[in-house]
């Protein structure tokens, strides 16, 4: 039996003026409710495929605490290569034109 967690997910209090002591804890690891299909198609993704489970939104829906998942793939050393390069790039030119306005 596979089960989903979702680890240090970030859900606030009701309201934290109250005080509550029925509130929980904001940030704790959650279980995820899931068909038993659909977390086998999901486990074969990520492990065939290499792919990583993404959590794009949480809603509440009729007391309950909905997640939207994704599958996404990592990018590949040469592509994070390029990211740094365009960084660099970017950062350096903000620098310069500072040092420019600076200069008047």
């Amino acid at each position: 039996m596979h089960n989903f967690l979702a680890r240090r997910a970030g859900i606030s209090h009701w309201n934290d003026a109250n005080g509550n002591i029925f509130n929980h804890a904001p940030l704790r690891t959650r279980k995820l409710l899931m068909h038993r299909e659909e977390i086998r198609k999901l486990i074969g993704k990520t492990q065939q495929r290499g792919l990583t489970l993404i959590p794009t939104r949480m809603y509440f829906k009729n007391g309950r605490v909905k997640v939207e998942l994704a599958l996404a793939k990592g990018k590949q050393l040469w592509d994070k290569r390029e990211t740094e390069r365009r960084r660099t790039a970017d950062r350096e030119a903000r620098e310069a034109v500072a040092r420019g306005r600076k200069g008047r």
